[in-house]
């Protein structure tokens, strides 16, 4: 009876070490938003410090922790035996003989007859598949983890490329106001007023791109803001810099390899496959019966035992759960075949596009920028000395800025992609070698 008032679970083997996950980020995420101190930005944002402060501000990381600790907890609902409650009966009879009061009395108790007492087995596998379940909603919150990482630091980098086209921009206006200057003293000696009117043309297209490209970083900056629970027109300034390139000291062997161990979307389809494999078993286990004990005394004049064999006669209805169990778990088993090969080839089509980007880098800043500098300052002299005609100098301030703006497009390109790298293996680059946590809410 102490059993079925309190009742146990069978808790399958792996839970302390789920429930140990979960803890460790619970600090995190269980102080109310409304009391949750959010990180205070620096002068000069760091990309850590945008991850840091999107990943305590984000409603959607929170709302998938909770559906984990949800997913956990089910794990006690199913694991629970007796499965059934107990049902304690009270009857009195009325008669005229000359009976004891408490020989008219009986009292009866049993489990509840709506509900079959499940065997032990039964029950121990139903909360192996809500083991599963809970670990799927872990992996889960790691793969939003990761998404999210992956578009703050998307928009994070394109707001510097952004305010790196500022930069370029506006040293190409100053430059452009050299040249006007040197053409209008140039007119003013009798040359060609052409060249002024070019020069001043040239100006005014600058000043409008300049102009665009501060629209589109503000733009960029609001929705920066809005991923850290900001206002959108928020100050943020980010480093007069673009961010320094991350270091990758692994190989392209050991990142393929993490790829595929540690991706949270696969972990998490491989756990969807694990739960309905133990489904199948416990559509299996529906042939064995189940019962009702029941007992009841009725004063000194009886004292009875019984029991209620439940027999699965419902023969056809099992055999289709176990057939519909089978289908789900080929099902899972395909999807996460098709989904392993798909992560492997995006993350290997990131990886060639990374190291390219990489190479571009090294090319344009070894060899090109410096070719171009000495080309722009070549033409400068050469123009003021009247050896090249204004148009050759115009090429050659355009192609600096083309080379400037390739350079910042490479290199903003390179960490965009080892971003998503670290979104596609499901660990941070700087972790490699570290066993993988579920959330790793500060870098």
């Amino acid at each position: 009876m102490t059993l079925g008032l309190a009742g146990c679970v069978l808790a399958p083997q792996g839970a302390s070490e789920e429930e140990a996950k979960l803890n460790s980020v619970s600090p995190v995420f269980e102080p109310p938003v409304e009391t949750r101190q959010l990180p205070a930005l620096r002068a000069h944002v760091h990309w850590r410090d945008v991850l840091r402060r999107a990943f305590l501000a984000n409603g959607e990381l929170e709302s998938a922790y909770f559906e984990w600790k949800a997913a956990f907890a089910r794990i006690d609902q199913a694991a629970t035996w007796p499965n059934s409650n107990i049902a304690v009966s009270f009857s009195y009879m009325f008669s005229p003989e000359n009976i004891k009061s408490w020989d008219r009395t009986t009292v009866g108790v049993g489990f509840d007859p709506s509900m079959n007492l499940s065997l032990p087995i039964k029950v121990q596998t139903a909360g192996e598949i809500a083991l599963e379940a809970a670990r799927q909603a872990g992996e889960k919150l790691r793969a939003v983890k990761f998404d999210l990482q992956r578009r703050v630091l998307s928009t994070y980098l394109d707001l510097a490329l952004s305010e790196e086209k500022v930069r370029i921009e506006r040293d190409n206006l100053r430059l452009l106001k050299l040249v006007s200057d040197s053409a209008a003293s140039r007119a003013q000696a009798g040359g060609p007023l052409q060249d002024l009117l070019k020069a001043q043309i040239e100006s005014q297209i600058a000043e409008n791109e300049l102009a665009n490209l501060e629209a589109e970083a503000n733009s960029m900056r609001g929705m920066l803001n809005g991923m850290l629970a900001r206002d959108a027109k928020a100050p943020l300034r980010l480093p007069p810099t673009l961010p320094s390139p991350r270091p990758v000291a692994a190989g392209d062997a050991q990142l393929i390899a993490v790829a595929v161990e540690q991706n949270p979307e696969l972990a998490g389809l491989a756990r969807q496959v694990a739960g309905r494999k133990n489904a199948i078993e416990l559509a299996r286990l529906a042939y064995l019966p189940d019962f009702v004990p029941s007992g009841s005394v009725t004063g000194n004049v009886s004292q009875v035992i019984s029991t209620m064999v439940m027999l699965p006669t419902k023969l056809p209805a099992i055999r289709g759960a176990i057939r519909e169990a089978e289908a789900m778990t080929r099902s899972s088993e395909a999807m996460l075949r098709q989904t392993e090969k798909d992560r492997a080839a995006s993350f290997v089509a990131n990886l060639y596009i990374m190291r390219n980007a990489e190479r571009q880098t090294a090319l344009y800043r070894q060899r090109v920028v410096p070719a171009a500098e000495q080309l722009i300052n070549s033409s400068r002299n050469d123009y003021a000395s009247g050896k090249v005609a204004f148009a050759d100098l115009i090429d050659s301030q355009r192609m600096l800025i083309a080379v400037r703006r390739t350079v910042a497009q490479v290199r903003i390109e390179r960490e965009k992609r080892l971003a998503e790298i670290e979104a596609l293996a499901g660990v941070d680059i700087e972790m490699l070698g570290r066993p993988a946590s579920p959330v790793a809410p500060a870098r």
